[in-house]
C-alpha cells in the first residue's frame, strides 16, 4: 500500500524550509525510527554532507531523525533497511544522474510500491513520474535515460506558474513548454503550484493544498482541478 507526498516545493513565500508540510510529515512518518534522506539533487549545488545536515536539523524540529545515504557504503542496503524515505528538491537531471549510476531506481521504486512512507520534493517528486521530461531545470547533467521511477502513472510540472497578465516578458510560459512536450509525448502531466501537494495512498492520488491544479493531456484543452480532486478519475 503506497504512503507517498509528493510535494510542489519545500519552501512557500514567507515560511522557513520544510515548515508548511510539518503536519503532513509528522502524520507520515509517525511510525518509523529509521527514515533515510537522499541529498543527491543539490539544491544550488550545495554539497551532499551540507544537504544531509539541513534536513536533519529541520526534522529534529518535529523530533523525527535523518541518516543520509551518503553517510552509507552500501546504499542499496540502506533503502532496504530504512522505514521512510524523503528525496529533497534541486536539480532533477543531477538526482536522476546519481540514481542511476548508483544502480538505485529499482530498489527505491520497490521500496516505495512496498508502502514505505515516502515524501518527494521537487525534484523528488519528478522523478516519481513516468519521466522528468517536464522538469524545469536546466540539463547541467545528462543522465542515462530520462525515465522515472514510474511509480505514479503521470508527469509532474512542479512549480507551475501561470503566464502574467501585462507581463512584458517573450519567453515561452509553463503551458507553452508543456504543449511542445505533448508533441512527441502522450503521458498526462499535472501542474503543481506551490504550496501544492498530492496525497497517495495505494491507488488514490489526491490533490491537497489551497490551489487548484492544471491538468494536460495530449490533443486536448487543459483543464484545472480542485483539492481534494483524485487524478484516478482521470484514468478510469
Amino acid at each position: 500500500m503506497k504512503k507517498m507526498i509528493l510535494a510542489s516545493t519545500s519552501t512557500i513565500f514567507g515560511s522557513k524550509y520544510l515548515e508548511y508540510l510539518f503536519p503532513v510529515i509528522k502524520d507520515l512518518y509517525q511510525n518509523c525510527n529509521n527514515i533515510l534522506f537522499i541529498p543527491f539533487a543539490r539544491p544550488n549545488g550545495i554539497s551532499h554532507n551540507s544537504y544531509t545536515k539541513l534536513v536533519k536539523t529541520t526534522f529534529n524540529k518535529i523530533n523525527l531523525n535523518i541518516t543520509g545515504i551518503n553517510e552509507s557504503n552500501d546504499p542499496i542496503d540502506s533503502i532496504e533497511k530504512c522505514d521512510g524515505i524523503f528525496i529533497g528538491g534541486g536539480n532533477s537531471f543531477v538526482l536522476l544522474d546519481e540514481i542511476q549510476k548508483n544502480k538505485l531506481s529499482t530498489p527505491l521504486k520497490s521500496k516505495i510500491e512496498s508502502g514505505t512512507p515516502f515524501l518527494g520534493t521537487s525534484a523528488g517528486s519528478n522523478i516519481c513520474g513516468i519521466s522528468i521530461g517536464t522538469t524545469n531545470d536546466m540539463p547541467i547533467l545528462y543522465p542515462s535515460s530520462l525515465n522515472g521511477l514510474n511509480i505514479i502513472p503521470f508527469n509532474i510540472n512542479p512549480h507551475y506558474i501561470d503566464p502574467i497578465k501585462g507581463t512584458k516578458h517573450m519567453g515561452e510560459s509553463r503551458e507553452t513548454r508543456i504543449k511542445e512536450f505533448h508533441q512527441f509525448n502522450n503521458q498526462l502531466v499535472i501542474g503543481l503550484r506551490e504550496g501544492s501537494y498530492l496525497e497517495i495512498k495505494e491507488n488514490d492520488i489526491i490533490l491537497k493544498g489551497s490551489y487548484s491544479a492544471k491538468i494536460f493531456k495530449q490533443n486536448q484543452d487543459p483543464f484545472e482541478i480542485n483539492p481534494s480532486f483524485n487524478l484516478n478519475k482521470l484514468f478510469n
